[in-house]
C-alpha cells in the first residue's frame, strides 16, 4: 500500500526521539478509527503493521450464518466457504481487505488527527523524560514571540514559557535575543507548556555564581543565603570551608571580572556580597554595610534584632525606600528594627517611656515633643493646646485629647515618671537580650565584634566593583522594621 511508510516512521521516530511501537500503534489505531467510520461502526476490524513489507494490513472478522442478517458483523456459508473451505457453521471468520487507500477524505482526515495527537501525547513524555532531571538548573534558549505578556523561549527541541511575573521589571528582551533562564518547572501532562522558566528567583542568581565562580562549583566557597528585589538589589551570603579561601574576593573576581559577568546577566542587578557568620549580630553587622552599626541587641526566641547606628548613618542603613534593611532581614530570617542613636538613647529615658504610654502618641511624635521640651507626661498634661498645635500632623482637637489623657493617666496613677524609671531598671537586671557594642573602647564591659568586611556592590555604569554609598535620606531620626520574611522568601 504504503511503500515509503517503512521509511517514514524509522525517520520520525529518529528525528523526534519517539519509540518506535508508539508510532506504529498511533497509525494502526488511526486507520482502525478511519476504517470503521467508512465501512460502519459495527464491523469488527483488526489493524496490523508489517514491518516486512512496510505496509498496513486490514481484516475484517464476521460471524458464518446460514442466512445474513447484519452485513457488518455476518457472512454467509456460501461467501465464507469461497475463502476458507474448511470453514463452519458459526465460526469466526477473517478477511482481508483490499484497497485502503480508498477509505475516503473524511476517513483520511480522521485518521490524520488521531496520529497528530498521538505523537503530540508522546512527544510529551519524551520532553518530560528529556528534562525532569534539568530541574533546577539554568537553560539557554532564543526569545520566540510574546503571548499576552508571557515571553516564549525555544530551547531546540521544545518551546519552554517565561511568565509575566518571572521577568525582571523594566528589562526587556526581542525576539530573537539569546536568554538564559532558571527551569522553575517540568510538567509532565501540561496541555499549554512543559517548562516554566523563571529569572526572578533567588536560585536563578545562586546558580549563576556557580557557573562563574569555580570555588563554588568545587564546594570551597558556600552560597548561605539570597535575598532579591529583582532587576534593582540583591544580598547573598558566602562562606568558605577553607581559612585561606577569602568568599567575598572569590565571588568578586580579578577587578570584579566575575561578579560583573553576573550583574551583566541581571541586566545592571547590584550585587552585594556579604560574608556569612554564625553569630547573628555580626552576621546583621555585616548584611547592613557600608553602614557603620554602633550596637546589636539579639533575641533568639523572637528572632529579632535591635540594630542602633549613628545618626548620620541611619538612611545609608535602611536604603532606598527600606530596600537595604529589607533584604538583610531576607537574608538572615530575622525581623530586624533599624533605629538611630538618638532614637535609642530617647526609648532609654524614663520620661520619654511615660510619653509613649499615652494613646496616640508614637515614637515620631514623642520625639517631636521631646523637641519642644515636653519630655513627660507631667509636662505634657501641664501643657496648652497652642503647645502642641505648632507641631507637624496635631490639629486642635487632637492636642486637648493628648492632654486629657495624660491628665487622667496620671490622676489614676497608672504612669509616672518614677514608675516609669522603676520599669526600666528592672528591665536591665531582668533583661534577656544579647547586647553587642560595636565600639571596642566600651568602658561597659559587653562583648566587642570585629570590624565587618564590607559588602562588594557592583554599580552597572562602571566595570569595576565599588563600594555602595547610598545618599538617600530617609528622615534623620525616623526607624523602619523589616517583617521577617516567610518561607518561600528565603532560600
Amino acid at each position: 500500500m504504503l511503500s515509503d511508510l517503512k521509511r517514514i516512521i524509522d525517520q520520525i521516530c529518529r528525528d523526534r526521539g519517539f519509540d518506535k511501537k508508539l508510532l506504529i500503534d498511533a497509525i494502526e489505531e488511526a486507520v482502525e478509527a478511519a476504517a470503521k467510520k467508512k465501512l460502519g461502526s459495527r464491523r469488527d476490524i483488526e489493524v496490523r503493521f508489517n514491518e516486512e513489507f512496510g505496509e498496513v494490513e486490514v481484516f475484517q472478522f464476521r460471524t458464518v450464518v446460514l442466512e445474513v442478517e447484519d452485513e457488518q458483523t455476518e457472512i454467509s456459508l456460501e461467501e465464507a466457504k469461497a475463502l476458507d473451505v474448511e470453514v463452519q457453521l458459526d465460526d469466526e471468520l477473517g478477511e482481508k481487505m483490499e484497497h485502503i487507500e480508498d477509505l475516503g477524505r473524511i476517513a483520511a482526515q480522521s485518521a490524520k488527527q488521531v496520529i497528530i495527537h498521538k505523537m503530540k501525547d508522546a512527544e510529551r513524555d519524551v520532553i518530560f523524560e528529556m528534562f525532569k532531571d534539568r530541574k533546577g538548573e539554568i537553560v539557554s534558549g532564543i526569545v520566540q514571540r510574546f503571548e499576552r505578556g508571557n515571553m516564549i523561549v525555544n530551547l531546540g527541541r521544545t518551546d519552554a514559557i517565561l511568565p509575566r511575573d518571572q521577568q525582571i521589571p523594566k528589562r526587556s528582551f526581542k525576539q530573537g535575543d539569546r536568554i538564559r533562564a532558571y527551569l522553575d518547572d517540568v510538567r509532565q501532562n501540561a496541555r499549554d507548556s512543559q517548562l516554566i522558566l523563571s529569572r526572578t528567583c533567588n536560585d536563578f542568581l545562586a546558580k549563576l555564581f556557580a557557573m562563574e565562580v569555580p570555588e563554588i562549583a568545587e564546594g570551597i566557597v558556600e552560597i548561605m543565603g539570597v535575598s532579591r528585589e529583582p532587576g534593582f538589589r540583591a544580598k547573598i551570603a558566602v562562606s568558605s570551608l577553607e581559612t585561606d579561601v577569602d568568599p567575598v574576593g572569590a565571588c568578586v573576581g580579578m577587578k570584579g571580572s566575575r561578579v560583573q559577568n553576573v550583574v551583566q546577566e541581571l541586566q545592571g542587578e547590584r550585587i552585594d556580597i556579604v560574608p556569612w557568620s554564625p553569630d547573628p549580630a555580626k552576621y546583621v553587622y555585616n548584611a547592613l554595610a557600608p553602614a557603620h552599626v554602633s550596637m546589636v541587641m539579639a533575641d533568639e526566641e523572637a528572632k529579632t534584632l535591635l540594630v542602633v547606628v549613628p545618626n548620620d548613618q541611619l538612611s545609608l542603613a535602611i536604603g532606598r525606600q527600606g530596600q537595604n534593611v529589607r533584604l538583610a532581614s531576607r537574608l538572615l530570617g530575622w525581623r530586624i528594627d533599624v533605629k538611630s542613636e538618638q532614637r535609642y538613647e530617647n526609648l532609654e529615658n524614663p520620661g520619654y517611656q511615660t510619653l509613649l504610654a499615652v494613646d496616640g502618641i508614637e515614637e515620631p511624635l514623642a520625639d517631636q515633643l521631646l523637641a519642644r521640651s515636653i519630655f513627660s507626661i507631667e509636662k505634657l498634661a501641664e501643657a496648652t493646646v497652642d503647645d502642641l498645635i505648632v507641631l507637624r500632623s496635631i490639629n486642635e482637637e487632637q492636642a486637648q485629647q493628648l492632654i486629657d489623657t495624660a491628665k487622667r493617666l496620671i490622676e489614676e496613677g497608672v504612669v509616672t515618671v518614677s514608675s516609669a524609671k522603676e520599669d526600666t531598671d528592672a528591665d536591665d537586671v531582668t533583661g534577656t537580650d544579647d547586647v553587642i557594642d560595636t565600639d571596642t573602647n566600651d568602658v561597659n564591659g559587653s562583648v566587642a565584634t570585629e570590624p565587618p568586611v564590607e559588602p562588594a556592590v557592583v554599580n552597572e555604569d562602571s566595570t569595576e566593583v565599588e563600594l555602595e554609598c547610598e545618599k538617600e535620606v530617609a528622615g534623620a531620626e525616623g526607624s523602619i522594621s523589616a517583617e521577617q520574611p516567610t518561607g518561600d522568601e528565603q532560600k
